[in-house]
């Protein structure tokens, strides 16, 4: 039982926690993942089951991706997402939509995009959001990122659905802040679903339950 499939993980857990899950229904073999997900989001996590096919994953980790994302505008969150402290802004002018779309090309091709303080991105050999746990002053530096195409699914304030195709390393828990940011009324990433990463689709995701009876 080896390979790299697409499997579905759902909202609530790490996805760490997925590959135990994964472990305890196929016994012990080498299992790893391309790309986190965060808790709150759900969608396509690419698995690795074996030694060689663990191996291809930092490959497939550099693949495209895309996403269905949920901002929330009218709030900061400290994290970006629905996990952190909320921080209402005080909206005076609600933006049409043709002032969203405006807005939004603006992040549309080589950005660059400071990553949301808690990340794992390490700061002196330690992940940014143990520093910012701890109440330490973190100041993220901003690094180049790639967004192919973003399409606007829905509008309706204080609600914008968004449909978002990236390059590799891209976080769009900063591309829903940047985007408030940039419209004057602020926004966090308040649902995210990834769709498909390179060649694995959501439509063809394993179920994490049925691992171990599909994938054999």
């Amino acid at each position: 039982m080896e390979g790299i499939f697409g499997v579905y993980k759902p909202l609530g857990i790490t996805s760490n926690k997925a590959l135990q899950i994964i472990r305890r229904r196929i016994g012990p073999v080498k299992v790893g993942h391309a790309g986190t997900l965060d808790p709150l989001a759900e969608g396509v996590l690419v698995i690795g089951i074996g030694r060689e096919a663990t191996r291809q994953l930092d490959t497939i980790v550099k693949k495209d991706k895309e996403y269905v994302a949920e901002v929330t505008f009218g709030v900061t969150s400290s994290t970006d997402d629905g996990e952190g402290e909320k921080t209402e802004v005080g909206v005076k002018e609600i933006p049409e939509q043709k002032k969203v779309e405006e807005v939004i090309e603006k992040f549309i091709g080589e950005i660059t995009q400071v990553p949301p303080i808690y990340s794992a991105i390490k700061i002196g050999g330690k992940e940014a959001y143990k520093r910012a746990r701890k109440g330490e002053d973190i100041q993220m530096k901003g690094r180049p990122a790639r967004v192919d195409e973003i399409e606007i699914i829905n509008f309706a304030w204080p609600k914008l659905e968004l449909r978002v195709t990236t390059g590799p390393g891209v976080y769009i828990r900063a591309l829903a802040r940047d985007i408030g940011e940039e419209l004057g009324v602020g926004g966090y990433l308040s649902a995210l679903k990834r769709t498909r990463v390179g060649d694995f689709h959501i439509e063809e995701a394993i179920q994490l339950e049925e691992v171990g009876e599909e994938i054999d």
